[in-house]
């Protein structure tokens, strides 16, 4: 079985009492690190790392499921990892976006929705010689290559 999909079954598991929590990525690096990503509704406490950690580490050591060393990292998504889940969209409804698109145009504005589909950003357009507007534009998920949230310290 591929590790990484052993291990996300692992974390599905052990986090499946907690509906606040979901699970963003879980990658094995060449270099033998396993990082798992795990965020939540209203962020992830320490405890939960610690508590998934454990969990995937003791089954994946009973198991002997990865024959080389490795070093288990668990952990939430830093600000600037880009968004990949449609949870991760919603979670962040309301706030500043910047948005690569797979054609190289970059796309900025504030978060309005999100489903299944896409997103949907509300933008700043300004003209020659007439005021900024705001638009509502729909961007279909297959056309963004990367998600980031900006942060504002305003």
């Amino acid at each position: 079985m591929n590790i990484e999909k052993r291990v996300i079954e692992l974390v599905e598991e052990k986090i499946a009492d907690r509906p606040d929590l979901f699970l963003v990525d879980v990658q094995m690096h060449g270099s033998g690190i396993l990082s798992i990503l795990v965020d939540g509704d209203n962020g992830v406490a320490i405890s939960d790392c610690v508590a998934i950690s454990r969990h995937v580490g003791f089954h994946l050591e009973e198991e002997n499921a990865i024959e080389q060393a490795y070093r288990l990292e668990v952990s939430s998504p830093g600000i600037d990892t880009p968004l990949k889940s449609l949870r991760q969209f919603q979670k962040n409804i309301n706030r500043s976006l910047k948005v690569k698109l797979k054609d190289g145009n970059i796309r900025e504005g504030k978060l309005m929705s999100a489903d299944d589909s896409g997103i949907t950003i509300q933008e700043s357009v300004k003209e020659k010689g007439k005021k900024a507007v705001l638009l509502e534009n729909f961007i279909k998920f297959e056309d963004i290559s990367e998600t980031i949230v900006l942060v504002s310290f305003k």
